[in-house]
């Protein structure tokens, strides 16, 4: 049995809880990166006696378009897949039973489907420090449940929670911007997912491109990547009554 992560993490919280649930599925393993602009849905090689995770971040309680456009070239050929949908603790509404669809029509056989919390990747007040290790551990037990539900070869598909037909798209707009402190060393450039930022004018955004995922203001070492501060305030108190309180951790078997 083959293991194989897709994962489309373009701050780091996803990945954390991926690598959490995994962490017990020892044997060759191949971690596929979805962020990638030249990701090959080809590489991941999946045969029916494989298992797979398909892991992405909750955008307004759907699955980033980006990551769905590339789950399309993945062919499953019968692998068994459990589906990851990681949320910044307010709600993942139709990510999972999204996810789930996006994941048969590649050919893979839902075994299983996990909610778990990290912190927002732009309010970063709620679920601060997320996953922590109470969470990694909560997960890796999740893991190891869903890896034995494939070894006894029990391919039935969970019940999801969302909805059908999904709950419209959209985000409030969060276009980053490049300050004086930007140096044009074009790290945000090579990385961004969407491919929203000019090689040639990395203190440029294309706002047509950008996607909100926060990945080029995570990891300019400058700092010098940011949001209208006064627009992230102004929605941390709009979604205070729905975040403030901390969300657990869901597994469907």
């Amino acid at each position: 049995m083959k293991f194989v992560s897709l994962v489309f993490s373009p701050t780091g919280g996803t990945q954390k809880a991926a690598g959490a649930l995994t962490a017990g599925w020892q044997g060759p393993a191949l971690q596929l990166d979805l962020t990638r602009m030249d990701f090959d849905g080809s590489a991941a090689g999946l045969t029916a006696g494989d298992l797979a995770l398909i892991a992405v971040p909750s955008f307004a309680g759907r699955v980033p378009a980006l990551a769905a456009q590339r789950l399309a070239g993945v062919r499953g050929n019968g692998a068994c897949c459990a589906v990851l949908a990681v949320y910044g603790n307010r709600a993942y509404e139709d990510t999972l039973a999204e996810l789930c669809d996006l994941a048969v029509q590649c050919g893979f056989r839902v075994i299983a489907g996990v909610s778990a919390v990290a912190e927002h990747s732009i309010m970063h007040c709620y679920a601060a420090g997320r996953p922590d290790a109470r969470d990694r551990a909560e997960l890796q037990a999740f893991g190891r449940r869903i890896l034995e539900k494939a070894r006894r070869g029990d391919t039935a598909q969970p019940e999801l929670p969302g909805n059908r037909p999904y709950k419209q798209a959209g985000a409030a707009a969060m276009v980053p911007a490049a300050g004086a402190a930007c140096t044009g060393c074009g790290l945000c450039a090579e990385k961004c997912p969407a491919g929203a930022i000019p090689r040639e004018a990395p203190a440029v955004t294309d706002a047509a491109r950008c996607i909100y995922c926060m990945r080029c203001v995570s990891i300019c070492p400058q700092h010098a990547r940011h949001t209208d501060a006064e627009k992230v305030a102004l929605l941390a108190r709009k979604l205070q009554p729905v975040c403030q309180t901390p969300k657990t951790n869901e597994l469907f078997l």
